[in-house]
């Protein structure tokens, strides 16, 4: 999040959604941490690697049979053949991963690496940049969660909340401070899984709902004993609805899937503890040893205002204006304007070209017709032509030219 645009003082709500008069919160730092969505993505993919359970084939399947080769010479494979006679299965081919009953191709190990190890510098980072995607609503409303009837965003609630231990009493509060719509999203959104998964423990699927942090478990006293009653309790039954102790900040449940933009409700305790968990760029955390914030690249992102600024446009060299087309290349052989700037009479052979091949092509035909004993149609070109070469041609008088005229004699000079 940008510095200019992060909000200084956040409301604090009542379980009424109402705002709690003079207990406004300074914006924790953590929310003015830069959001890295591929180094969350990374540290996600890498810690949902290590709930895995190891599986692997048996190590005898395929194997369970005596078979063996035969060997070269009988006009049949080396691979190994089952032993014995009297059954079909005899002489069948075992072991290799193309035989009917032959073991798998590379089998299955559990001695893979299942998982993975992840720095704890990089963990804390992604933890830090999941938290401040949290309070960008256009993060939070790309991910797909219904916000727009919240009061604000990131949502701090009083600490009365956590007194919550009644299903009812938390679908109470869910109504009143707008968040019902996110639940019902959830509802919309569930359905059976399509695959083989439906088999395996995993039948029915449905999407994220709201995220509710929380500081301390309440404690109840009840004839002269007291009992820890957590609010967990309470919204355990809601589909969607998840629960995460803010000392124990799960980067699983605060972008799942590796995407960021989680919808969280804040306790105002929690909210309280987030600058002694992450510290700020100065300070650093009092609960993580040798753990500052990271500092954005950039403090201020507005990118165009940036490359407008008269220190930047000093040291740019002049925009070249200047168009430079590119002249494609045309084959002459193809391209009849391109044979024509090189060759203007090639127009003329061309044409050439198609008037004796349709002199050769009537003369073809009408030899074709009176070889059969058919006439041509008074319409097709060789009867046309035909037609005109019978004409009489005119004849043309040519005109005699004049006598030629007499030359003058030269007077003879007197004598």
């Amino acid at each position: 999040m940008s510095l200019s645009v992060a909000r200084q003082l956040v409301s604090v709500y009542s379980e009424k959604s109402e705002v709690v008069a003079g207990t406004s919160l300074p914006l924790p730092f953590v929310f003015k941490a830069p959001i890295r969505p591929d180094l969350v993505n990374d540290v996600h993919v890498s810690m949902s690697k290590n709930s895995r359970q190891p599986y692997c084939v048996s190590k005898e399947a395929g194997h369970q049979t005596s078979a063996e080769s035969w060997g070269t010479g009988r006009a049949v494979a080396r691979i190994p053949r089952v032993r014995g006679g009297g059954t079909h299965r005899s002489g069948q081919g075992a072991f290799g991963n193309m035989c009917r009953g032959g073991r798998m191709f590379a089998p299955t190990k559990s001695w893979r690496r299942w998982h993975r190890r992840v720095n704890l510098r990089q963990r804390r980072a992604a933890v830090a940049a999941a938290v401040a995607a949290t309070g960008v609503p256009a993060l939070v409303q790309a991910r797909g969660h219904v916000i727009e009837k919240i009061p604000e965003l990131p949502l701090v609630v009083s600490d009365k909340v956590q007194e919550i231990n009644k299903t009812k009493q938390a679908v109470i509060f869910l109504r009143r401070i707008k968040a019902w719509s996110d639940v019902l999203k959830v509802y919309k959104a569930q359905r059976l899984r399509s695959g083989k998964g439906k088999m395996r423990n995993r039948r029915r699927i449905q999407r994220k709902g709201p995220l509710i942090v929380y500081n301390k478990d309440q404690l109840l006293t009840v004839h002269m004993k007291v009992y820890t009653v957590p609010i967990i309790r309470a919204f355990r039954n809601i589909p969607g609805v998840e629960m995460l102790n803010v000392n124990k900040l799960n980067l699983l449940k605060l972008a799942p899937g590796g995407h960021v933009g989680r919808f969280i409700i804040w306790t105002q305790s929690a909210f309280d503890r987030l600058d002694a968990l992450f510290g700020s760029w100065k300070t650093p955390s009092k609960e993580k040893k040798n753990f500052n914030l990271p500092q954005p690249k950039m403090a201020n992102t507005d990118l165009s205002r940036l490359l407008k600024s008269d220190e930047i446009r000093k040291v740019l060299r002049a925009p070249n204006k200047r168009v430079l087309r590119a002249t494609r290349k045309l084959n002459p052989l193809t391209n009849t304007r391109a044979m024509l700037r090189l060759n203007p009479y090639s127009a003329v052979l061309r044409r050439k070209a198609v008037l004796d091949q349709a002199r050769k092509n009537n003369a073809r035909a009408l030899a074709l017709a009176e070889k059969r004993g058919i006439k041509l149609p008074d319409d097709h070109p060789a009867s046309i032509k035909a037609a005109l070469a019978k004409k009489p041609k005119k004849i043309v008088a040519k005109k005699t030219p004049p006598p030629p005229k007499k030359k003058a004699e030269k007077a003879k000079p007197a004598k």
